[in-house]
């Protein structure tokens, strides 16, 4: 069993809900990885990130994904950082499964994550540390990517449509 598909992008891309009408319109669960290390934790992931640092939360990141990549048949979204660690971007690879990239502009992902309170690697300057994130991601997810879909300018559900035709495509033998 692996997932479906695997969603990754920058904070505010709308992995999440997207990933959530992907998998209505699939008929499979949604997991989102952030989800899934509160879960195994018992913390909230900025509780993480405050008492024992970005390294340990992506040490729980990586083992959460990688259970995840083993049991989980549905829709994946992982969180904004999961594939800039080796071992994790590893795994992802090396399951086969599609990857789409959700991609915006800076300024689009800034007025969708606000003051971002709730994204630990965001606080203080969410425009800054969003372009800051941009460059060092970027090259990793583009290397990954099956799919790249730009989410400005359309709804979560019309993004999810999208990508179940494609999906749809690509399991259709020609």
């Amino acid at each position: 069993m692996s997932p479906i598909v695997v969603l990754v992008g920058l904070p505010g891309a709308g992995k999440t809900s997207t990933g959530r009408r992907l998998g209505r319109i699939l008929g499979v669960p949604f997991a989102d990885s952030d989800d899934l290390v509160e879960a195994a934790t018992g913390r909230r992931v900025r509780e993480i990130f405050a008492e024992s640092g970005e390294v340990a939360f992506r040490a729980a990141e990586g083992a959460a994904i990688r259970a995840a990549l083993a049991e989980f048949d549905g829709v994946l979204s992982l969180g904004g950082g999961a594939l800039t660690v080796p071992a994790t971007r590893d795994a992802v690879v090396s399951c086969g499964v599609p990857v789409v990239l959700l991609e915006a502009p800076i300024s689009t992902l800034t007025a969708r994550v606000g003051d971002a309170t709730s994204r630990p690697l965001l606080s203080g300057d969410p425009s800054g540390r969003l372009s800051a994130l941009a460059d060092q991601r970027r090259p990793v997810y583009a290397a990954l990517a099956t799919l790249h879909v730009d989410t400005t300018h359309r709804t979560p559900g019309q993004v999810a449509s999208l990508i179940a035709a494609r999906l749809h495509e690509w399991s259709t033998p020609s």
